[in-house]
């Protein structure tokens, strides 16, 4: 099996420690390690390095190639531009060719603390998909909290087992519910996060491809025959810049009629914002990294260093993050809408704060 770590996002909810130059996926938020090194390890020994590839924006790719000196570079796919998932699968499989094995594909900065329960998990995905080749397989996670950022995957009929995972047919999915139906998906127990861990042939992926997203198919095959040849660079910037940027789940997956979900229970969390970052590092009311006096001041998260001292007084249910240029001050419940910011610097022209 083949692995596809993407790892050309922006994190723009974790702003101002995600940044442009470097985002979440080069960031150590969790340990000592960064978000990406934290993947690729979790996926060792059971996938040797020659299988395991990443794929970044070309800009990141001097970063990954810091990051993994264990990595062969032409195990590192550059985007031109970035495009999306669709987009970026499909250089992947130009790459490989016609390959004959099943791909993983997963994000890069995504938290999972049962690093042993994962692979078995995979073992058990890879047997699956082995005896059924026109299923696409998801990972979902048990939900604990009504989480308004994420994409849910209702679990339908039971297909089958193995080893201890059962394997249901998914009945339909939901992205970024209202909080009202995300509570309501909490209780029901038959939803599950979408992990956007997906297991497929790439045979069948490239035909939904055809499918539900013809103009990438056929800029992706133009890609593909230049693929090894003269004159491929300029192929790939031609057509990958024209490429539409559109997700793999809401463009193939979600069309599909043949997706399977394995429940399982690995210690998942998207860190897609500070709010669930707190959650992560931390179970109690407030979180502090950094310099930190406070009174009469609490369910707080303070994200900062020891070169600057945060002072709160009387303050709740806040997160505050402190770089050398940038002072962040946010709601907790709203933590989901720091990129909003973002947009604001990029309309104001203050691009050096991105």
């Amino acid at each position: 099996m083949k692995v596809l770590v993407l790892a050309g996002g922006r994190g723009t909810r974790l702003w101002p420690i995600s940044r442009k130059h470097k985002p979440k996926q080069f960031q150590k938020l969790i340990s000592d390690k960064t978000m990406l090194r934290e993947t690729v390890e979790r996926l060792l020994p059971k996938f040797s390095w020659e299988d395991i590839f990443i794929s970044t924006n070309k800009e990141y790719s001097r970063e990954v190639k810091k990051e993994f000196p264990e990595l062969s570079k032409d195990n590192i796919i550059a985007e031109p531009v970035s495009r999306e998932r669709v987009a970026a699968l499909t250089l992947f499989m130009a790459k490989l060719g016609d390959s004959a094995e099943p791909f993983l594909v997963l994000p890069s900065d995504h938290l999972i603390k049962n690093k042993r329960e994962f692979q078995k998990a995979l073992s058990s995905a890879e047997k699956f998909i082995k005896k059924n080749p026109q299923h696409i397989i998801a990972l979902g996670a048990k939900p604990s909290f009504p989480d308004t950022g994420l994409g849910y995957i209702k679990k339908g009929k039971l297909l089958t087992s193995e080893n201890s995972y059962k394997i249901y047919q998914t009945a339909f999915f939901k992205e970024k519910p209202n909080l009202r139906r995300a509570r309501t998906y909490v209780r029901s127990k038959d939803y599950f996060w979408n992990m956007a861990v997906y297991l497929f042939y790439p045979s069948l992926i490239e035909e939904q491809i055809k499918k539900f997203v013809p103009d990438n198919y056929k800029r992706y095959m133009k890609i593909k025959e230049a693929m090894s040849k003269p004159g491929f660079t300029k192929v790939l910037q031609e057509e990958y810049d024209k490429m539409d940027s559109v997700g793999l789940e809401y463009s193939v997956i979600e069309n599909y009629e043949k997706v399977a979900i394995i429940p399982v229970d690995v210690g998942w969390s998207d860190i897609g914002s500070w709010t669930v970052l707190k959650n992560s590092l931390s179970s109690s009311e407030s979180f502090v990294k950094g310099n930190y006096i406070g009174i009469n001041s609490d369910d707080i998260m303070v994200y900062g260093s020891s070169s600057k001292l945060v002072a709160g007084v009387g303050i709740k249910n806040l997160v505050v993050v402190v770089t050398n240029d940038i002072i962040l001050i946010c709601d907790k419940d709203h933590s989901q809408d720091v990129k909003g910011i973002i947009k604001k610097l990029e309309k104001q022209k203050k691009f050096n704060y991105i």
